[in-house]
């Protein structure tokens, strides 16, 4: 589907329309797209996957040891024991330091890939591989500054709630029922929030890549952009979070936890949840960047064929920016 003659009706597509949209997409340039799934989506899945199963062994060590100080009545003992779980600790914050570090820049390169991939099949545009690896990290500086954005609203997001709710903790505490009602009215408006706030972020890493704002910006004008598929895009985005829960509780229950099982099929339920995330995680990148354009269409905002071509050309290098201020999508410096 060619964007300057389809962008009208992608309008009215709605949450099959966009499923199979995004499946078209994947199947009319699956080479291109499992290339990109096995360079950057398959071992960012590694990561997160091998995170939970050492994360819940070193933290299994260090409960023990913990437990093991506490009963100790030696002297000597409590020491050396103070002194490894000093040691237990300072390793497991590097460990989680390094991986939050590994998976963020995964994270952005797929999502730069995934994004510019997307647009170039709209826009028609000759794509290879090679073409897609040289784009991402031009674009991923931009995703980043829109990735500290959204930590930061999101930390203040929690910090409101927080206060919020121990206020409300404050204000009635001695009356049981009002405290459970205020409790379930708090949690409800928390988790409607984070959720719009989800969506935001995840249309704010599309903006980055195909317009020139990125960071606040690129969040604003995703929050205008939802506006009237708003609905549509909690949906999509919910059934792909409850879907990456399932895959979670599986690897947590079958293989991290899953000793009794036996070990070959352990390592079949972590092939299978392997295979699963890389996958759910390559079709939600598409289907974010679907969205993006279905808004654009939505709102009657028309992207120009030949200028979001040129837009993507500036990543690539082969593009000679105009000085054009007119256009939508201007020329990206990074």
């Amino acid at each position: 589907m060619e964007l300057d003659t389809q962008q009208e009706e992608m309008q009215f597509l709605g949450f099959s329309g966009i499923y199979m949209e995004s499946f078209k997409l994947i199947i009319s340039r699956w080479k291109i797209f499992t290339k990109t799934t096995l360079s950057l989506i398959i071992p960012m899945s590694f990561i997160y996957l091998l995170h939970m199963e050492v994360f819940s062994l070193f933290f299994g060590k260090i409960m023990d040891n913990v437990n093991e100080l506490d009963e100790t009545r030696s002297p000597t003992k409590f020491l050396k024991l103070h002194d490894l779980i000093s040691f237990q600790l300072a390793f497991f914050c590097l460990f989680n330091v390094g991986y939050f570090t590994l998976y963020l820049i995964f994270s952005l390169l797929s999502t730069a890939a995934v994004v510019y991939t997307v647009a170039c099949i709209y826009t028609a545009r000759e794509l290879t591989f090679g073409k897609v690896m040289s784009v991402v990290p031009r674009v991923w500086k931009r995703l980043m500054v829109t990735s500290l954005w959204i930590f930061a609203t999101m930390v203040v997001y929690l910090v409101v709630a927080i206060f919020v709710f121990i206020s409300a903790v404050l204000l009635i505490q001695t009356d049981l029922f009002h405290f459970q009602a205020v409790l379930v009215v708090v949690l409800v408006f928390f988790l409607v929030g984070l959720i719009f706030m989800t969506v935001i972020s995840e249309l704010a890493s599309v903006v980055s890549v195909l317009e020139e704002a990125y960071g606040f910006e690129a969040m604003m004008k995703s929050t205008n952009l939802i506006k009237g598929k708003l609905c549509v895009a909690i949906v999509i985005f919910v059934k792909l979070i409850v879907g990456l829960a399932i895959i979670q509780t599986a690897f947590q229950t079958l293989v991290v936890d899953g000793s009794g099982l036996g070990m070959a099929k352990r390592v079949v339920y972590a092939i299978l949840c392997f295979v699963s995330l890389s996958g759910i995680t390559l079709f939600g990148l598409v289907i974010k960047t679907v969205i993006y354009f279905v808004c654009k269409s939505y709102h009657h905002e028309n992207i120009d064929k030949s200028v979001l071509s040129d837009h993507l050309e500036v990543y690539s290098g082969e593009y000679v920016p105009s000085m054009d201020k007119d256009v939508q999508l201007q020329q990206c410096l990074v």
